[in-house]
């Protein structure tokens, strides 16, 4: 399954990134906690450089709280911040000032040092669509854009978003990339809702999931859908399973897997089948081992 998505405004979103790197001390970035390696954009990395970086790990309600835990070790590790929390119930969301004074301490050193005392931090959100970006930034400042004055130099038209006194972020439209030359990383986004199911067929979709479930989570497919002996299964047969116990079936006793299909994601992205992270680290360190 071949998935892209990518539409003309993405082009534009990642030249208004690169131009206003230089009016702000620190890029945070908003990913989903289930999926952090699929819901990063590898441009990023490219694009930020050596600004400073914290990682907002969001709808962490939904993730595993282990998986998540490793997570945050593993970007610490490498010199980015980390803040869990979920944007929708605010949970954690206070958190993120101190978080971001953290990860600029020796910056807030050196501008105290020249007399800028009271100086505010300005970040800028990035992240993928539909990650929880807006969310988050409404939950942050407390209100729906909060607007603080345009600043000079800044393209015309550009608003900063006041949280307090000390931080002040500058939101930017979600962006994803040309081509994703991993297909796990397309179809863990289709499983999240990140790209829209309407360009892909939501059954075989669904059969991907449910196979990848089997073997990270298979508790999960026990208690929701009664299904036992998962090892070598392949998708197709879970999905009918699960079909057959959830009692979706037509005419002349065939089974309705586009229902089960639609069932299984609306149940999986809707944390109805518990806290479950389908990436962990040793997924990407597996990942750029096999890269030619």
């Amino acid at each position: 399954m071949n998935i892209q998505w990518y539409p003309g405004h993405m082009t534009k979103t990642r030249r208004m990134i690169a131009e206003n790197l230089k009016f702000v001390d620190v890029v945070a970035e908003v990913i989903d906690a289930r999926i952090p390696i699929a819901s990063r954009n590898p441009d990023i990395d490219e694009l930020v450089g050596d600004k400073p970086r914290v990682v907002i790990l969001n709808r962490a309600d939904q993730a595993d709280p282990a998986a998540s835990k490793t997570w945050g070790a593993y970007y610490r590790a490498r010199g980015i911040s980390v803040l869990e929390c979920d944007a929708r119930s605010g949970t954690g969301v206070k958190n993120f000032s101190p978080v971001m004074r953290e990860a600029l301490k020796e910056q807030i050193a050196r501008w105290r040092e020249k007399g800028q005392v009271g100086r505010p931090v300005r970040a800028m959100v990035v992240g993928i669509p539909n990650v929880g970006k807006s969310t988050f930034i409404n939950k942050v400042a407390k209100r729906k854009s909060a607007k603080a004055s345009d600043r000079p130099g800044v393209t015309r038209g550009k608003q900063w978003i006041a949280v307090d006194q000390g931080l002040e972020l500058l939101d930017t439209p979600g962006i994803l990339w040309p081509k994703f030359e991993d297909e796990t990383i397309g179809l863990h986004l289709a499983f999240t809702g990140a790209v829209r199911d309407a360009i892909m067929d939501v059954e075989t979709l669904s059969c991907h999931l449910i196979e990848l479930l089997s073997r990270r989570k298979p508790e999960a497919l026990s208690a929701r859908f009664k299904l036992t002996e998962l090892e070598g299964k392949d998708g197709w047969t879970l999905l009918e399973e699960g079909a057959r116990k959830r009692g979706f079936l037509i005419s002349g006793g065939e089974v309705d897997l586009e229902r089960m299909a639609n069932i299984l994601l609306d149940e999986f992205r809707g944390g109805k089948l518990g806290r479950i992270t389908l990436e962990l680290p040793e997924d990407l360190e597996e990942a750029q081992h096999e890269a030619p």
